[in-house]
């Protein structure tokens, strides 16, 4: 017996070789981010019979509040600091050790020493936030998580007004 499934949605190769950069080719990324363009690309052609391109932005965005927002509220401010630290490394998205971590917070107000850092990677990884790859080597443990946290530390840096306020109108 053979069943013809008729879907009215296809992915082009731009648009899956977006999806597989943009997951990381982690499994349920792929499967997150496939949903969430698979949904909006029916509700677009119910509305006005055009597909546009996929909404990686929003996307994402969803992906930070559903999946990384947990993880990374669990975290106290100074290991969100020293994440931010590992996720600013070049090889952030591949193995680190303690010293690359210990090197770059050198430059920080309150650096962190090696058994502070060992220590605190013992505990993010319980946190399920560090994965320790074998003797001395540390990832993220799931992929993209240095992204998300990069763009955790732009917006926090914002300022809060894009104008100076003006109180001059106010009086004394």
């Amino acid at each position: 017996m053979t069943i013809n499934f008729h879907c009215p949605i296809t992915f082009n190769e731009e648009s899956v070789a977006l999806i597989y950069e943009t997951s990381g080719g982690y499994p349920y990324f792929i499967q997150f981010i496939c949903k969430e363009t698979f949904d909006i690309f029916v509700q677009q052609m119910s509305v006005d019979g055009n597909v546009k391109p996929v909404p990686i932005t929003e996307i994402v965005q969803k992906l930070d509040k559903n999946f990384f927002s947990g993880r990374w509220s669990r975290a106290t401010d100074r290991q969100r600091d020293l994440l931010s630290i590992i996720a600013s490394l070049d090889n952030c998205d591949e193995e680190f050790t303690v010293q690359e971590i210990v090197n770059t917070a050198k430059s920080m107000a309150q650096p962190f020493g090696s058994s502070q850092v060992n220590q605190m990677l013992a505990t993010l990884s319980e946190a399920g936030l560090i994965y320790k790859n074998r003797h001395g080597k540390y990832s993220f443990a799931v992929p993209l998580l240095g992204k998300f946290i990069l763009r955790q530390e732009s917006e926090r840096t914002l300022p809060l007004f894009t104008n100076s306020p003006d109180f001059s109108d106010i009086p004394d």
